[in-house]
């Protein structure tokens, strides 16, 4: 049997962070969950950039734990990290469980 890589779709200004390794985390909400292991970035404007990370931890939270849990508490107090989500999921809350996957460049 063949196993599938698992994949997530980047918005395209995102996706030059992860090319660099700036960006070593992502954060979802109510999409599949990703495990351990291979994944595959698809950067949604332009499908044929993609990047293989090694998905190093996947943690599930409520969303007002994140900024703490990633050391960005200075740069993503709640109003921020909640405006920057709604950017990609209108409804979601500062107490929605989300995950948070943490990966490595290969």
């Amino acid at each position: 049997m063949v196993e599938k890589t698992q994949s997530l779709g980047v918005v395209d200004r995102l996706f030059p962070q992860i090319l660099s390794g700036e960006k070593l985390s992502t954060i979802r909400w109510q999409e599949p969950d990703i495990v351990p292991g291979p994944m595959r970035f698809v950067c949604d404007e332009d499908q044929e950039q993609t990047i293989d990370v090694e998905v190093i931890r996947s943690t599930h939270m409520p969303l007002f734990e994140v900024a703490s849990f990633v050391g960005k508490t200075d740069e993503w107090p709640d109003q921020i990290m909640l405006e920057g989500m709604r950017e990609h999921y209108p409804d979601i809350k500062l107490s929605s469980i989300v995950q948070v996957i943490e990966y490595r460049l290969p």
